[in-house]
């Protein structure tokens, strides 16, 4: 794996780690924290297994640390932060910013060559999550800012069960991508073509999602998770002809000590 892969593949992991932490690790926090919302640190170490569309792409493996930051306005983990806004009765709001490593490199498979390289980039935007006491309801706007000059939202609805020790988040998700974000990323541009890679202009697409995260406390402040998950992919990015797959998935899980 080059550096480059590398590191976008580790920024694709944190940024899901993000999501399967953020909100159980300040849950988890002892009651001391939820009282002063004095600053708390973690730090850890998570992998990911990650299985993308594209055509000839093997399953990714990745290992890197995992830092946390989390107080009562600000949370950070890894290249996403998030700055907690007032919150309105059972609503709860947040601006957040994050890396996100989509993409591939040329040489990421046969039927890539010679097609330029897509970057990850940096996303704007924000999410507010409706506690209801059934279940939480989650909805999030994202922009990129340079590369696919992109746009995402996501609606989700997950309930966290508590049994001793562990607590299990089912999650049923929602995803909606523009055409510029799926042009850019499952498009075929005409300096691209080849005789079995014929043009292709992306059109926007929703993915539905199903996902579940356990954590296990191995004391007060020490946690081990794991996230799964699987989406079936919409027409979009089904019918590019450089992806070979209707739906991908992923395993992430790993350790984390918070101070």
């Amino acid at each position: 794996m080059t550096p480059s892969r590398a590191g976008r593949h580790a920024a694709a992991l944190l940024v899901a780690a993000t999501a399967a932490l953020s909100v159980s690790t300040a849950n988890a926090a002892d009651p001391a924290l939820k009282a002063d919302q004095s600053a708390q640190w973690g730090i850890g170490l998570g992998v990911g297994l990650e299985r993308k569309p594209y055509r000839g792409v093997g399953t990714d493996v990745t290992a890197l640390p995992l830092l946390m930051y989390e107080s009562r306005w600000l949370s950070v983990f890894g290249p996403g932060v998030a700055l907690k806004l007032p919150s309105a009765g059972p609503v709860s709001f947040r601006l957040k910013a994050q890396y996100s490593g989509d993409g591939y490199e040329s040489d990421d498979s046969d039927a890539l060559r010679s097609m330029r390289e897509r970057k990850g980039g940096f996303w704007f935007g924000g999410s507010a999550t409706w506690q209801t006491g059934l279940a939480n309801l989650t909805a999030e706007y994202l922009a990129a800012a340079g590369r696919s000059d992109g746009q995402r939202f996501k609606l989700q609805v997950d309930r966290a069960f508590q049994q001793g020790s562990f607590e299990f988040t089912p999650r049923l998700a929602a995803k909606w991508a523009d055409d510029k974000y799926v042009n850019y990323y499952y498009g075929v541009r005409n300096d691209e073509v080849l005789s079995n890679r014929p043009f292709y202009q992306g059109k926007s697409s929703v993915n539905v999602e199903l996902g579940l995260r356990v954590n296990y406390a191995l004391a007060s402040n020490q946690t081990v998770f794991v996230d799964m998950s699987a989406a079936t992919l919409g027409s979009g990015i089904k019918d590019s002809p450089i992806v070979d797959r209707s739906t991908e998935a992923a395993v992430r899980f790993g350790y984390l000590y918070r101070f």
